[in-house]
């Protein structure tokens, strides 16, 4: 075989492989396309009449083209929204933890949340920081709402460190965990925040006329149209805690918390719901933690469960260990472990359709919720099925299945 013969047979092979290959691609893509066609046909476009929420929203406060499911054939991810609608006000605010430093942070995580619900319902945003809002925070926070805003100074007492804790072993801890390479090692102020979040945000003066709250933080992205209201589902549904990621702490900033757990548990027997979540925490009955938590960064709950007697002596125990400073307690954790031990399961729920960014961490919704809510986010990037997603557990814990 000449040269020339070898070169040409060579190039007819890569062609053929070339060919093979963009085939088989272009199959794979139709084969997805096909499946998102047969998604959308199985609903039907309908429009609501108009409904004016309130008078500081901003629209004519109308839904219009919702998507709805017609087809019984199609597999429901766990706790699918309730049919998009827009009803009465429920008793409820969006709580915001910021500092002025912040700010365009915040404007941006308050523009997606307006966006893709609040413009709709214009419910009242309640800032929080450990010292006062400057002027130029306010201005510009006031606007990006048509909704009422207030600011607050969070109590010292609720904020800073406690004088009965030993700062030399706090100390030492910090810097055994920065020579490890944890996240936030060696902030005080992080450990603030976290313990405030855990036991106090919701005695705030300013949130003591609200029963519900929706926890928003800076710099998150939201990239699903919600044409229902949360709040009201909670509470038409007997929900208590929601939720969109399950992920996995970090070992080492938890060491002791789940032996305190253990010894609250055994004291205050009375406090476990008979139909918990314990499985959603725990391999083996509750003998160790496996790390699970929801991810509080976002979470819309009731606060007159973090207010109830159960919780406040929980928080109230936890705290005198002194975790949140000789280890790295979070607020996450801690939410999750009382949630998943004091209510009953049912009254957990997976806002699936809500999709949301915090850091480089996203939920977005598979089908039939992302059509349903014109989502922009990429469902091959969701945390959900990946390996540190804990939502598997809880689908597991709460359906019997994985």
């Amino acid at each position: 075989m000449t040269i020339a013969s070898a070169f040409a047979a060579g190039v007819r092979i890569r062609t053929l492989v070339f060919l093979f290959c963009f085939n088989a691609l272009l199959y794979m893509s139709f084969s997805v396309l096909q499946d998102d066609l047969r998604a959308l046909a199985s609903y039907h476009l309908y429009s609501s009449s108009s409904a004016n929420v309130t008078s500081n929203v901003t629209g004519s406060g109308t839904i219009a083209s919702n998507i709805v499911q017609t087809d019984d054939s199609i597999t429901l991810a766990p706790d699918l929204s309730p049919e998009p609608q827009i009803s009465r006000k429920a008793n409820a605010t969006l709580v915001f933890l910021a500092r002025n430093s912040d700010l365009q942070g915040v404007l941006k995580s308050m523009e997606s949340v307006e966006t893709h619900f609040n413009q709709r319902f214009g419910y009242p945003w309640i800032f929080l920081n450990e010292d006062e809002f400057t002027n130029e925070f306010k201005e510009s926070v006031q606007l990006k709402t048509n909704a009422s805003v207030q600011f607050g100074v969070i109590p010292s007492r609720h904020w800073y460190q406690p004088d009965w804790i030993d700062e030399g072993k706090a100390e030492q801890a910090r810097n055994a965990l920065k020579a490890a390479g944890v996240i936030y090692a060696d902030s005080v102020s992080y450990r603030n925040m976290c313990r405030f979040n855990s036991g106090f945000f919701f005695h705030h003066p300013l949130l003591q006329q609200y029963r519900y709250y929706w926890r928003i933080e800076p710099d998150v992205d939201y990239f699903c149209q919600l044409q229902y209201d949360p709040f009201d589902y909670l509470e038409d549904n007997n929900k208590t805690y929601g939720f969109t990621i399950a992920l996995e702490e970090l070992g080492q900033t938890v060491t002791t918390l789940w032996q305190a757990v253990k010894e609250f548990m055994e004291q205050y027997p009375e406090y476990i719901h008979p139909n918990n979540a314990l499985a959603f925490l725990s391999d083996n009955g509750g003998e160790t933690f496996n790390l699970c938590h929801f991810w509080s960064n976002f979470e819309i709950a009731d606060m007159d469960f973090w207010r109830g007697e159960a919780y406040t002596k929980f928080f109230e125990f936890l705290d005198s260990k002194g975790g949140f400073y000789y280890e790295r307690w979070g607020d996450a954790p801690i939410h999750s472990i009382a949630a998943a031990l004091f209510l009953d399961k049912t009254q957990l729920h997976f806002f699936n359709d809500i999709g949301y960014q915090h850091s480089n961490i996203m939920h977005c919704p598979q089908q039939p919720a992302f059509l349903t809510g014109s989502c922009t986010c990429n469902r091959v990037l969701s945390i959900d099925y990946r390996r540190y997603s804990c939502l598997p557990r809880y689908n597991k814990m709460l359906n019997g299945k994985w």
